[in-house]
């Protein structure tokens, strides 16, 4: 009868998780997927999202070859105090990220370099669009003076993605590295970052409020 019993629970509590998840990321929904900032629990996420690259997309994103080792110790250094990640899940799993951190000790105020990665069948359908807008928000919200891209000469899709928005996308001397000039922050931005934020937040502590539900019913 108590096995029984806390199943039910479990059940319930499932349910409570999808239902109040489902209102708090129906408005920011993309062709099956979700946009959030992640957070620490969604390191082992972002880790496999960047194992998942192929080749090509590794060069793009680091400007070199890179393995999966570096890949490993790569993610588990993202989630510092000054740095901020965007990311798409598609059914729990992450399929694209937008990386924002500083050049030098403090992104308030100074540099900051973005990134972007998104898996192969996960592109062509506005993903990279809204992880850039949330990373330029971000940067123009900490009054960054400059956001820095590594945009390949021969990355056409990021420098397509670079020249939607209204800042302007310069190439320095090298012809690798973008210069992104953010805006000044507005009120209006701010706020809207901050409710993503918070939606975001408790998006991922549902998440993980689901995942330790699934554990516990496999033990």
């Amino acid at each position: 009868m108590l096995r029984c019993s806390i199943e039910s629970d479990f059940t319930s509590g499932e349910k409570a998780a999808a239902s109040l998840k489902e209102m708090l990321v129906e408005h920011i929904m993309i062709h099956g997927g979700v946009i959030r900032r992640l957070w620490p629990a969604d390191l082992s996420a972002f880790r496999d999202h960047l194992l998942r690259l192929d080749a090509q997309s590794r060069f793009d994103r680091f400007a070199m070859a890179v393995n999966e080792n570096f890949l490993m110790r790569y993610a588990e250094r993202c989630f510092g105090f000054d740095d901020l990640i965007c990311g798409y899940y598609v059914d729990g799993v992450l399929r694209g990220a937008g990386e924002l951190r500083a050049v030098g000790n403090n992104i308030i105020g100074g540099s900051a370099e973005a990134a972007f990665s998104v898996e192969k069948e996960w592109r062509r359908r506005g993903v990279g669009t809204e992880l850039m807008s949330r990373i330029v928000r971000a940067a123009r919200n900490r009054r960054a003076d400059a956001l820095y891209m590594s945009c390949l000469a021969s990355n056409a899709a990021m420098q397509a993605l670079a020249k939607k928005f209204s800042a302007d996308l310069r190439f320095e001397t090298d012809d690798t590295t973008g210069k992104l000039v953010a805006r000044q922050p507005s009120a209006a931005s701010v706020w809207s970052e901050f409710a993503d934020d918070a939606t975001s937040f408790a998006t991922a502590m549902l998440d993980l409020q689901t995942r330790v539900y699934s554990m516990q019913r496999r033990v």
